[in-house]
């Protein structure tokens, strides 16, 4: 009796078999319906959304690292620009150098030709100047020598032309 009731709780029932296997089935369908599909519905969102949060970062990388060329590509203008800038400025600089020069040289050249004119002019005015004093001491030393009184225009006449003479042939 014991192994009767032993092997009635132990035993295989066939009807009882298939009664768990429906249960089973009747579960795994109640289940999937309720909780399954939803869960799998929740993951495939989430899914989408880390695959597009992940092609958001991609894009946003392609467009830093495009912008990160475009600002190298600029720096680099940037100090060929300034280097441009530098060399304009030296050559501008040269230029007004050279200018400058020549405008100091062209007005040396004219205070040398102003001075050189104010040179001859005050030479002739003391070349003038002796032949002054020069007719007027051969006066007084002809009017000593005559001891009379000749014209001074008359001998301012002939040694103008003495002078005259001498300075021809000095020059």
């Amino acid at each position: 009796m014991i192994f009767e009731k032993f092997e009635s709780f132990v035993g295989v029932n066939f009807f009882t078999l298939i009664f768990a296997w429906a249960n089973l089935l009747i579960l795994y369908l109640v289940l999937r319906k309720i909780l399954f599909r939803p869960i799998k519905g929740m993951i495939d969102s989430r899914q989408k959304e880390i695959d597009d949060m992940y092609e958001s970062a991609e894009k946003d990388k392609s467009a830093a690292e495009a912008m990160r060329k475009d600002y190298e590509e600029r720096l680099e203008n940037a100090a060929e620009e300034s280097e441009q800038m530098l060399r304009d400025a030296q050559r501008r600089a040269l230029l007004k150098e050279e200018e400058i020069l020549k405008e100091a040289a062209e007005q040396a050249r004219r205070t040398k030709e102003r001075a050189e004119e104010q040179i001859a002019l005050e030479k002739r005015q003391a070349m003038n100047d002796i032949k002054d004093e020069v007719s007027a001491i051969a006066i007084q030393i002809a009017e000593a020598v005559v001891a009379r009184d000749v014209a001074a225009e008359e001998h301012a006449e002939l040694i103008d032309g003495f002078i005259a003479e001498m300075g021809d042939k000095n020059d």
